[in-house]
């Protein structure tokens, strides 16, 4: 790994936690244990913690960093991340939305509803940075539009932060 003793960046610590709820898409997590070693498994978990030599990502050892951070916050307010994206899509369910758009979108909507320290307008960029690297060419406008509107909400007080 390239940056060997330096913090990894928001934005990869984002990359790294979609893909691990990606995978959570196909084969969810019922309990924090299975969570863990979800995330544990992931090959750049599993690289970090070699080249970090330490057992920061050992499954035994409790998980950090923002990626973690992120992964369990979104599995547990799934179902409430999940209704306020079918608020704001229209004419979408979730059940019908992409399993790459639909993981971005409980993200953003994660950080903008859950995170104090992330502005929602950081949370739509990354989301779309992400939809680039991992969408497909209608990704983007389909998660700006309904992150956008989340947005507009959010600064109306029609939906209101909830903090952590």
């Amino acid at each position: 790994m390239a940056n060997q003793g330096k913090k990894p960046t928001r934005r990869s610590e984002r990359a790294l936690a979609f893909q691990v709820l990606y995978g959570l898409s196909f084969s969810p997590a019922t309990t924090e244990g299975a969570l863990r070693a979800a995330y544990a498994a992931s090959p750049d978990v599993a690289d970090r913690a070699e080249n970090e030599k330490s057992d920061r990502h050992d499954p035994a050892t409790a998980p950090q960093g923002y990626a973690w951070e992120v992964i369990h916050g979104v599995w547990k307010t799934q179902a409430e991340l999940d209704e306020a994206v079918s608020g704001f899509s229209q004419n979408w369910r979730v059940e019908r939305m992409g399993r790459v758009e639909l993981t971005l979108l409980r993200i953003a909507v994660y950080e903008m509803l859950f995170r104090d320290d992330v502005p929602a307008k950081v949370a739509m960029n990354e989301a779309i940075e992400l939809s680039k690297q991992f969408g497909d060419d209608n990704s983007r406008g389909f998660i700006n539009g309904i992150l956008d509107a989340v947005a507009r909400a959010l600064e109306s007080g029609r939906l209101s932060p909830k903090g952590q």
